[in-house]
């Protein structure tokens, strides 16, 4: 694990001990939680950009056709058959 170090104002700093103890954690683990977060959100900003540049192969496609079948059995006959 890499060090982080940065400055924030007094009115977030209080806001972040209030959150981390509300929470029943530490400081540091509330911020590595909402970093995670944080760069995740950034992340999927860029989403359909990657999958026009890498669109599913027929193999990731094939999944979507097994979906696409619908339950196998009607589950309502199996309510009506337990009265």
């Amino acid at each position: 694990m890499t060090m982080l170090s940065f400055r924030v104002d007094e009115v977030e700093a209080a806001a972040v001990q209030d959150w981390a103890e509300r929470l029943g954690t530490d400081r540091s683990q509330l911020l590595r939680e909402a970093l995670r977060r944080h760069l995740v959100r950034l992340a999927s900003e860029t989403d359909a950009q990657t999958w026009q540049q890498h669109p599913l192969t027929q193999h990731e496609r094939s999944l979507a056709d097994i979906a696409d079948w619908g339950p196998a059995e009607e589950w309502s006959d199996w309510a009506d058959a337990s009265r």
